[in-house]
């Protein structure tokens, strides 16, 4: 990287070309997972250049991962502006840019994270440009966070560790630049049925576990209706809580009755559903199909779940970001770190330039003329919560 004064990080277009360039991809599959202390070291970088006091922070049982806590000022309260350092796996073929690469085209920045959102980080140290600790009443912090494409691995660590870092935080997930003070949650389910193989010219050889998971499946579409019809909230674009079948595999001949049969799903639960009493309701009902059918059975999650999430229509920073954005605060069906955020203590928003119909996707990219509104809104909470605090009441 290039040489730059003290005290000055470098400029956005920079910042955005290092952080695209330089990988960390997250997943549960070991083959694709990847360090992400290069990022946070060049992150570091940039903001002990601006001032910054930094703190690299381990994940525990995870050497080749960290958060980046930085902050600039000192005192309690103040403004969090967090982003997530990671990005999910990529298909360069099907690209038709360098997923690592920035690549300006069409009033677009593409690149792997331009939107899902590792330019976040980059935007909020510009926003800061300029700043001093003198300048601040209550702290700013930039936080990046660790894994949360896969198993939130971060966030969660700050809530084992239980340090708060601000009394208001901005998630810079890619929103629209509209807030977001409610989620759904993320569950993640396997079901396994085990069953008896044997010769398929006769089936009293055998108990076939993918006949038992057809009975499953009708029993988990029964469930979703029911959830539907129970549960709204007239908020969220889909209003009822989602079941989404995403994979199945059982078997492994047409001439084998089939022994072992596994289904993945995904529950979206509302503000108020428990993950534990919905796993359990799963369970129940999939132990009812196995006994019946003498199957043994397992019901387990793919990774820990994020809870739904709620930020109270009437806290601070929510009234803030409706002023500033014209816009009312929203809901959405995708997870994010709120609720661990909201566990610390914290008046979490959800706020971000990117869009989600870009995240996850082959060409992502950032919007050029969404920098400087992003920018402009940036410098104004930091303004209202930190260089004025005052005015936050």
């Amino acid at each position: 990287m290039p040489h730059f004064p003290a005290t000055e990080a470098p400029n956005l277009r920079q910042m955005l070309t290092g952080l695209i360039a330089t990988p960390s991809v997250s997943s549960l599959k070991p083959e694709w997972n990847q360090s992400n202390r290069p990022l946070m070291e060049l992150l570091a970088g940039w903001l002990q250049d601006a001032g910054f006091r930094v703190e690299m922070l381990d994940i525990p049982g995870h050497p080749d991962k960290a958060n980046l806590v930085a902050t600039l000022g000192s005192g309690g309260g103040g403004l969090v502006l967090s982003g997530h350092a990671d990005t999910v796996p990529y298909d360069a073929q099907l690209w038709q840019y360098d997923p690592l690469k920035l690549s300006e085209d069409g009033g677009r920045l593409y690149g792997l994270g331009t939107s899902d959102m590792k330019a976040f980080l980059g935007l909020a140290i510009d926003a800061a440009r300029g700043l001093s600790s003198s300048d601040l009443k209550r702290p700013l912090t930039i936080l990046a966070t660790a894994d949360e494409e896969s198993a939130m691995l971060g966030a969660r660590a700050l809530v084992e560790a239980g340090r708060p870092f601000g009394q208001y935080a901005v998630i810079g997930e890619p929103t629209g630049l509209r807030p977001v003070r409610m989620h759904k949650g993320v569950m993640g389910e396997a079901v396994r049925l085990t069953g008896r193989s044997g010769h398929a010219s006769d089936p009293s050889l055998g108990n076939n576990a993918l006949e038992g998971m057809h009975e499953v499946l009708g029993e988990i579409l029964a469930w979703r209706d029911h959830l539907q019809r129970e549960h709204a909230n007239p908020l969220f674009p889909i209003c009822f809580p989602t079941v989404n079948l995403g994979h199945i595999h059982g078997g492994d001949n047409p001439n084998r009755i089939c022994g072992n049969c596994e289904l993945h799903l995904d529950l979206r639960p509302l503000p108020g559903q428990n993950p534990a009493e919905l796993r359990a309701e799963l369970a129940r009902r999939v132990a009812a199909v196995a006994e019946r059918r003498a199957l043994d059975w397992q019901v387990e999650a793919l990774f820990p779940s994020v809870p739904p999430a709620e930020t109270d229509a009437g806290s601070t920073i929510v009234r803030a970001a409706e002023a500033l954005t014209g816009h009312p605060a929203e809901a959405v069906s995708f997870g994010t770190e709120l609720p661990f955020f909201n566990r610390l203590g914290m008046q979490t928003l959800v706020l971000g330039p990117g869009d989600v119909a870009q995240a996850h996707q082959p060409d992502e990219y950032l919007a050029l003329d969404r920098i400087e509104p992003t920018l402009t809104l940036l410098r104004r909470l930091i303004r209202r919560f930190c260089v004025d605090p005052e005015s936050a009441g």
